[in-house]
């Protein structure tokens, strides 16, 4: 499976996240609102987000996702943790500006990556951040299954009480 295909459609386009992009996207996720429901809620500080960036780029599968029509970065996300023999693939460690909230603009996002995933695995999992009701609201929405909770060590990062979302291939 190739995990950093460009993926797109009439709004957004999504492109592997390359390490000269650090700037652009600091500037996008250096609002504290976006990471307050999130286990990592200082991640808009440039120290802690450098560790994000550095996992996004170590994971082989990170994406930056911009705004089709102006190019403007509006957030990133991932492929990660494939497994051919589970036929199974993670998506996450997704964030937007919050000027993307509400707009449809995540929901675009999670369908062009899972149609995608769904051309190789059977399964798509998510973890979100326990205590996050709005990625937990939105997994809902895209008809994600709450499977479990477990403990997720993110890169460089203590390990962060999760619950875990499947979608399975219709």
């Amino acid at each position: 499976m190739n995990r950093q295909p460009v993926l797109q459609d009439d709004h957004v386009i999504l492109t592997p996240l390359r390490p000269e992009e650090f700037e652009e996207l600091l500037t996008v996720s250096s609002d504290p609102l976006i990471w307050a429901q999130h286990p990592n809620p200082d991640r808009w500080k440039r120290e802690i987000f450098r560790t994000y960036f550095d996992g996004a780029l170590a994971s082989g599968g990170a994406f930056m996702i911009r705004n089709r029509a102006n190019g403007k970065a509006i957030g990133c996300t991932r492929f990660y943790d494939h497994d051919p023999a589970a036929s199974e693939v993670k998506i996450g460690y997704t964030f937007f500006s919050r000027d993307q909230w509400g707009t449809g603009t995540n929901h675009r996002v999670k369908r062009l990556m899972l149609d995608h995933a769904f051309r190789h695995v059977r399964n798509v999992i998510f973890h979100v951040g326990a205590r996050n009701m709005r990625s937990r609201i939105a997994m809902e929405r895209l008809g994600a299954e709450l499977v479990g909770e477990e403990e997720v060590a993110y890169f460089g990062e203590p390990p962060k009480t999760n619950v875990v979302f499947r979608i399975t291939a219709p």
